[in-house]
């Protein structure tokens, strides 16, 4: 085991048609499918789409961190 840790980020949207919170969470629960090692998000940018007058979806980008593996 190394006595430091090396990261990476990628960058993701996550959509909801009840909230941004459900938005990021949406976002995450999906990246940790094929993601191991996730140890933080960042919410980048907050958007919706608008339907007839209304908020359709909330959508959020999300920069997500982790940690390489044996780092």
């Amino acid at each position: 085991m190394s006595d430091h840790h090396t990261y990476k980020k990628i960058e993701i949207v996550g959509s909801s048609r009840n909230s941004i919170d459900e938005a990021i969470s949406n976002a995450v629960v999906e990246a940790a499918r094929t993601i191991r090692n996730m140890d933080w998000f960042e919410v980048v940018e907050t958007r919706g789409h608008i339907e007839n007058g209304r908020v359709g979806h909330y959508q959020v980008t999300l920069k997500i961190g982790f940690r390489i593996s044996d780092s």
